[in-house]
C-alpha cells in the first residue's frame, strides 16, 4: 500500500451506526498493514478529522469479481481517540479511512499537548514507526503520577520495561521541572544488581534507540547497598564478583535507626497498649540522652548492648528496693521484661542488618544526587528485614520531601513483586499502608511509585487505581477475565494473552484508549544475563572478608598488614572498626581503621565484659515462650 492510500471506508448502517466513540470500517482482507490495535484516521469535509485504535475484527465473503464471484471482506470495529475539531462533537463522518502516518500518531495521542515526553516506546512498522512518549507532569506529577506494570512472569518483561522507561526519563526529563533520582528495591535475583553495566544491543534494538532519541547507555551515577550476611563481614548481595563488590555499601542501622520503625518486626497481637507506651517512653526519653535510672546510675543509650544494660540496671534496682517491686515509673515490670525481650531480639532476628553495637552506614539522605539510582539489594534477606528496610526507607524519603532537603526534588521508588507487598486481601502490614500512602499522596511531595505485578487483581484496588500510567504486557487469560480488565474488547485481550516479548499495551492519562508498542531491551544488564557475566564470589573467610573492604578503599592494602591487625581481636571491634573506616572514606585506610581498632586489651579482661546483648533466660521472662 503506498503511504497516504486509503485503506477502507466507514461503513454505518441503522442497526449499527457511527457514534462520536466507535465505528466501523471495511477493508480488503489482503490489506494487511490494518490490524487489533492499529492506528487509522477518517478524514471527513471541512477539514475535520478523526483518529482511533482499531479493537476488534470480523471476516465475511461478500459478492465481488473473483473466479467464484465472492470476496474476503474485513469489517473492523474502531474506538475513536481523538477528533479535530474537538467541538461539535459529532458521530463519526462516512467517509475513507487512512491508516495514521507518525505525524498522525503524535495528535490521536495527544503528544502535541507536551513538547518535552517520556519515550515509552515505539507504535508501528518498521517502514512508519513512530515514537509514543508520556506526559512527564502525568508520570512524575504534579497532575498525576505513578507507573503501574503487570504481566506473566518471564514473558512480560516487567523489569526491563520499568528499567528502559527510568533509563529514558533520566535523559528525557526536563530540567526546567526540577531534579530526579530513583531508589530501587531489589527483591528477587539479580534483577537490579548491574544498572551500571552496558549491555550488548543487537542492530534493531540500536535503531529503536535511534528512533526514539536516546543514548542506549547504562546509568551514570549508581550506589549499591546490602546488608552483611550473619557474620558481619561478607555482603549479602549477588553483586559479589571481584570486579564489582567494592560498588557496594553495607546498609547497617543500629537503636536509633531501627526504633521507631520497631513497629514493623513486633507483632500487634504481641504488643498491647501498655507496651507502646513503654516505648514511646524510650524513644522520647531515653534513646540518645542522658538518663538516670533510680538508683545512681546514668545511662547513655545509643545501641541495643547499652539498653541492655539499662534493663538489668532497673531490674536489679527492683529486687533490692524495698515494698512495691513490680512498678517502675508507672510501667510494670512485667511489660518491660516483654518489650526488653522483643526489642533486643531485633538484633539477632536481623543480623547483618541490625547492629547490636550502635554502628550505621546509611542512605544519603540530605545529599540525593540528580539522575541517581540508589539500589538496595534485600534478594538474600528474609521477609522481616525486607519490610523494615521499605518502611524506614520510604519514611525517610517522604520526611525529607517533606522539608525540601533531600537532595532532590523528584524521586522515583522501583518496587516489583506488589502482589507480595500490597495484596489486595490479606491483613494490614505498615508496608502495605506505606504503599498506599505513596500512592494516593505521594505525587504533591515528588514520591513517585514505579510498581511490578504478575497479577494486577491481585494488588490493592488503590494502589493500582492511582497509578496514572499502567503498562500491560503478555497476560494470562484467568487474569484477562477479571473485573479490571471488562473495558477491553475480546480481541484486544486475545493480543494481549499472546504479546510477544518486547511488546507492550499502554494506557496514561492523555491516550483515551489503551495503545500497543514495541521497546527496545535495556541498556543495562538484567537478571541472568548480569549473573553469567560477573558470577557471584563465595564467601570469604573472616580476615580475607575484611582484607577485600580495606582494599576497596586503597588497594594498596595488603592482606598480611591486616591479619596482623585483626590477630586475637574480638571480632565485634573488627566489625565497628572496619564500618567506620568504610563510612570515613580516609584517605589511609589501614591507619584509621588501627586506630579505631584501639590498643589490644588482655583476654581475661575482655571476658569479664558481655559482649553485645545478652537474651533474657525463659526463667528471666515470663514470655519467652510466647
Amino acid at each position: 500500500m503506498k503511504r497516504g492510500a486509503g485503506i477502507g471506508r466507514v461503513v454505518a448502517t441503522e442497526a449499527t451506526p457511527a457514534t462520536p466513540h466507535e465505528f466501523r470500517f471495511r477493508a480488503a482482507a489482503d490489506e494487511d498493514a490494518v490490524g487489533i490495535g492499529a492506528l487509522v484516521r477518517v478524514s471527513g469535509d471541512g477539514g475535520r478529522r478523526v483518529y482511533a485504535v482499531v479493537t476488534d475484527g470480523r471476516a465475511y465473503e461478500a459478492d465481488g469479481e473473483t473466479g467464484n464471484g465472492k470476496r474476503e471482506t474485513i469489517l473492523w470495529t474502531a474506538s475513536v481517540l481523538r477528533q479535530v475539531p474537538p467541538e461539535p462533537l459529532r458521530p463519526v463522518p462516512i467517509a475513507d479511512v487512512y491508516l495514521a502516518a507518525p505525524e498522525d500518531v503524535a495528535v490521536a495521542l495527544r503528544m502535541d499537548a507536551y513538547s518535552a515526553g517520556l519515550p515509552v516506546g515505539l507504535y508501528g512498522s518498521e517502514a512508519s514507526r513512530a515514537p509514543v512518549q508520556l506526559d512527564p507532569d502525568f508520570l512524575v506529577g504534579p497532575e498525576a503520577a505513578h507507573l503501574n506494570v503487570g504481566g506473566v512472569s518471564g514473558l512480560a518483561t516487567k523489569t526491563s520495561a520499568m528499567v528502559f522507561l527510568l533509563a529514558g526519563a533520566f535523559q528525557c526529563f526536563p530540567r526546567s521541572k526540577g531534579t530526579i533520582a530513583a531508589v530501587c528495591f531489589n527483591v528477587k535475583g539479580g534483577d537490579l544488581c548491574f544498572l551500571d553495566q552496558a549491555a550488548s544491543l543487537s542492530e534493531p534494538d540500536g535503531a529503536m534507540y535511534r528512533a526514539l532519541g536516546l543514548e542506549p547507555r547504562p546509568f551514570a551515577r549508581t550506589r549499591y547497598f546490602a546488608p552483611f550476611k550473619p557474620d558481619g563481614v561478607n555482603l549479602n548481595t549477588l553483586r559479589s564478583h571481584e570486579e564489582l563488590r567494592s560498588s557496594v555499601q553495607p546498609l547497617v542501622w543500629g537503636l536509633p535507626e531501627v526504633l521507631e520503625y520497631a513497629e514493623v518486626l513486633l507483632n500487634r497481637e504481641d504488643i498491647d497498649a501498655k507496651a507502646d507506651a513503654f516505648i514511646d517512653f524510650l524513644g522520647d526519653r531515653v534513646i540518645g540522652r542522658e538518663f538516670a535510672d533510680d538508683w545512681g546510675g546514668v545511662h547513655r543509650v545509643t545501641s541495643f548492648a547499652d539498653l541492655d544494660r539499662l534493663f538489668r540496671a532497673i531490674f536489679d534496682g527492683l529486687e533490692q528496693k524495698g515494698g512495691r517491686s513490680d512498678m517502675w515509673r508507672t510501667h510494670h515490670v512485667a511489660t518491660m521484661r516483654k518489650v526488653r525481650n522483643r526489642l533486643l531480639n531485633i538484633s539477632v532476628r536481623c543480623r547483618g542488618l541490625v547492629a547490636d553495637d550502635g554502628s550505621s552506614n546509611d542512605l544519603p539522605f540530605g545529599a540525593f544526587e540528580d539522575r541517581a539510582v540508589y539500589v538496595l539489594d534485600l534478594a538474600g534477606t528474609d521477609q522481616l528485614a525486607q519490610d523494615l528496610v521499605f518502611t524506614r526507607v520510604v519514611s525517610k524519603l517522604r520526611e525529607h520531601l517533606e522539608r525540601r532537603d533531600l537532595g532532590v526534588e523528584h524521586v522515583i521508588v522501583l518496587v516489583d513483586e506488589l502482589n507480595k507487598y500490597a495484596p489486595a486481601d490479606g491483613p494490614e502490614s505498615y508496608v502495605r499502608e506505606m504503599l498506599l500512602d505513596i500512592a494516593e499522596r505521594g505525587r504533591y511531595l515528588g514520591l513517585v511509585l514505579f510498581g511490578a505485578q504478575q497479577f494486577r487483581s491481585q494488588v490493592h484496588r488503590r494502589v493500582v487505581g492511582n497509578a496514572a500510567t499502567a503498562i500491560f504486557g503478555r497476560s494470562d487469560l484467568d487474569e484477562l477475565g477479571t473485573a479490571g480488565y471488562q473495558g477491553l474488547s475480546p480481541a484486544t485481550k486475545i493480543k494481549l494473552a499472546t504479546l510477544p516479548k518486547g511488546e507492550l499495551m499502554v494506557r496514561h492519562p492523555h491516550f483515551t484508549q489503551p495503545v500497543f508498542v514495541r521497546f527496545p531491551r535495556p541498556p543495562v544488564l538484567l537478571g541472568g544475563e548480569g549473573l553469567d557475566r560477573f558470577p557471584p564470589a563465595a564467601d570469604a573467610a573472616f580476615d580475607e572478608a575484611v582484607t577485600r573492604q580495606l582494599a576497596a578503599l586503597d588497594r594498596r592494602v595488603a592482606a598480611a598488614t591486616v591479619r596482623d591487625l585483626i590477630a586475637d581481636r574480638d571480632q565485634d571491634d573488627v566489625r565497628r572498626a572496619l564500618l567506620a573506616t568504610r563510612r570515613a572514606q580516609p584517605d589511609d585506610p589501614v591507619s584509621f581503621f588501627r586506630a579505631r581498632l584501639g590498643p589490644r586489651v588482655a583476654r581475661e579482661g575482655r571476658d569479664q565484659v558481655a559482649p553485645g546483648v545478652r537474651p533474657l533466660s525463659s526463667l528471666e521472662d515470663p514470655y519467652a515462650s510466647q
